[in-house]
């Protein structure tokens, strides 16, 4: 008897179940490992590399200056997910993650070993920001990657739901360096500032072992395998996807501007804010950071689930509105000096207002482009919106240098990236029916009535396709 008669479909069933057990397991780790390297940069600007690498009179400048490096890193971004997108869709997209597990894992450990300004001069910030450049080369195609393996494993009506472990696996990352800096934070502050800044930064080297392990055993996607086995891989995935897909491009150019702008400005400049502005300790800030992110990562499943049931479009609307209504009454809370109080604005801010969107944003990326293309252009758009949006920790600090130290403006500046990613999600469709195992699918169209209450904006063609209403 051959061994593909003795194939039941018990079998295969319990084959598939543990591939993917370890895909799922694979993006949340490979993706926690690589944000972690992305998000200990952000901290550790605010921290110590205004006073190691930009030394500057004032240190408020330097804490700016160190800011806007941050920033460089978004402006790769989209560079990555062109260049990194395009091979996944070319020869794989476990392939290219392993990939960007290498260059962000090499980059960030090398930061903690880079010599400072007091030794090297200007070379230090220089050397620095270029490293800061590798960061924004892999993550600009680490998360569409791990996002698009997922989605392209999970069952159709449970995609969602499995799609946001790779969110969750972001979250993990941004926990994990908080809780790293919050143990050197335990440090006496001269041991800081020498060599235990140093520690997260090599860290990284351990990390991209087991990242890669982890990758290596992971099966290619079935859609990639079957375009493969048919010779449908597109030679040019950029160009075929800015000619197919324009709009599904602008909608997740648009979409992904609200989230990249309050989650760095709530981990990132709020931490500035709470230690300078509101003279709180840098344990305060640091423990309401990890408070909400491990609430956050506990709800990602939760929405991604109930976007298989309502949809993605609904939870897109709601979570932007809510964090355009809640972006100035964050700062009021945050003002009280009251850990307590920081701590549940910030829980608040991010479980009602940021968990929603970043829960449901793996399976509507993966649904806005066909087959061919879909690691391209989930990446490249997704990657050109968080570019846009990337230097929001710099901009709320310069805002609120021109406000005198008050919020106001910071949280003007949120509410209208609220209305950007509003509109993006007015004009996009309901997408959960969409079969991703389509090579092309009709693009992101607006309702013909956009509509905050609608949930679903779609119409199931022959074949499990999906159709835009118009």
């Amino acid at each position: 008897m051959s061994q593909q008669a003795l194939s039941t479909p018990a079998t295969r069933n319990i084959r598939t179940d543990s591939e993917l057990r370890r895909v799922v397991t694979a993006s949340v780790v490979g993706t926690a490992l690589e944000w972690y390297d992305f998000f200990i940069y952000g901290t550790a600007v605010v921290l110590v590399f205004n006073d190691l690498f930009f030394v500057q009179d004032d240190p408020a400048m330097g804490t700016l200056i160190g800011l806007a490096t941050f920033g460089v890193g978004f402006i790769f971004r989209p560079v990555g997910g062109f260049f990194f997108g395009a091979l996944g869709d070319r020869i794989g997209r476990r392939s290219t993650l392993v990939l960007t597990t290498l260059v962000m894992g090499l980059s960030t450990g090398v930061i903690g070993l880079l010599p400072t300004y007091a030794s090297i001069g200007v070379a230090a910030p220089v050397l620095l920001t270029l490293m800061r450049v590798c960061q924004g080369l892999g993550a600009g195609a680490e998360f569409g990657g791990a996002s698009t393996l997922l989605a392209e494993h999970a069952p159709p009506r449970r995609r969602g739901f499995y799609a946001s472990f790779a969110q969750m696996g972001v979250q993990i990352g941004l926990v994990l360096g908080m809780v790293v800096f919050l143990l050197v934070g335990l440090l006496p502050q001269g041991s800081q500032q020498s060599w235990g800044w140093r520690l997260p930064f090599l860290f990284s080297f351990v990390l991209i072992a087991v990242s890669l392990y982890l990758r290596l055993r992971v099966a290619e996607s079935p859609v990639f395998k079957r375009m493969k086995e048919k010779q449908t891989v597109v030679k040019l995935p950029v160009r075929e996807a800015l000619r197919r897909y324009p709009r599904s491009f602008l909608v997740g150019i648009g979409a992904h501007i609200c989230d990249t702008s309050v989650v760095y400005i709530y981990a990132t400049f709020s931490v500035s804010y709470l230690t300078v502005q509101v003279d709180q300790p840098k344990w305060v800030a640091l423990t309401g950071v990890i408070s909400f992110g491990l609430v956050v990562i506990a709800l990602q499943p939760v929405y991604g689930a109930l976007s298989d049931r309502i949809g993605r479009r609904p939870l897109n609307l709601f979570s932007v509105i809510f964090t355009g209504l809640f972006a100035y009454p964050f700062f009021l809370l945050l003002d009280t000096g009251v850990p307590v109080v920081i701590w549940l604005a910030m829980i608040v801010a991010t479980s009602l207002g940021l968990a929603p969107m970043i829960a449901v944003q793996p399976a509507f990326y993966a649904e806005l482009f066909g087959a061919r293309v879909r690691y391209t252009g989930f990446a490249a758009s997704r990657e050109i919106g968080a570019a846009l949006a990337g230097f929001s920790p710099f901009i709320a600090a310069a805002l609120l240098g021109y406000a005198d130290g008050d919020p106001w403006l910071v949280a003007v500046f949120m509410a209208g990236t609220a209305i950007i990613s509003l509109v993006a999600f007015l004009y996009s469709r309901e997408s959960r029916e969409t079969d991703l195992a389509l090579e092309e699918h009709a693009p992101a169209a607006p309702p013909a009535a956009p509509s905050i209450a609608e949930g679903t904006g779609s119409t199931t063609e022959p074949g499990g396709g999906v159709r835009d209403s118009v």
